[in-house]
């Protein structure tokens, strides 16, 4: 994978609020490589989704860390982690299936996943049940001019 260009590393409350926060920090760390607005968009859709997991499911009647690493590499490639240290999620493989939601009386639709892997390149999940987890997810924008 190579050296990182770039990093940031983020630590904020699982606060609804916060969602727009953690979806602006983001994009105005990966505005330097000057991506498309669809690119932008699709990116700050997907750190939505993960958040907001972590926000409904992962701390579901208490408040807890979430945490963001984005990593710019060399191709303008993007690597964003987003992980808590909630609950976990006990079947990956279910959890990911369209329509399927731990939180029903919320009104969820059970897309988020989907959602994340229809915006980006590549997501990967990985949980522990009591201890938490991690959305790693990465793009490769379109070169539109070389990032400095």
């Amino acid at each position: 994978m190579g050296a990182a260009e770039n990093e940031m590393k983020l630590t904020f409350p699982s606060l609804s609020q916060n969602e727009s926060f953690a979806r602006a920090a983001v994009s105005g760390f990966i505005a330097r490589l000057d991506p498309t607005v669809d690119e932008l968009s699709d990116i700050k859709t997907a750190v939505s989704e993960a958040v907001t997991n972590c926000i409904v499911h992962a701390y579901r009647d208490c408040v807890g860390d979430i945490f963001i690493n984005v990593k710019i590499f060399g191709g303008n490639r993007i690597y964003i982690k987003i992980r808590d240290k909630g609950c976990g999620i006990e079947n990956i493989p279910q959890a990911m299936e369209p329509l399927f939601t731990t939180a029903p009386e919320q009104e969820r639709a059970g897309l988020g996943f989907a959602i994340m892997e229809a915006f980006m390149d590549k997501v990967k999940v990985q949980s522990r049940s009591g201890k938490g987890t991690a959305v790693v997810m990465e793009k490769v924008l379109k070169t539109r001019r070389t990032a400095r």
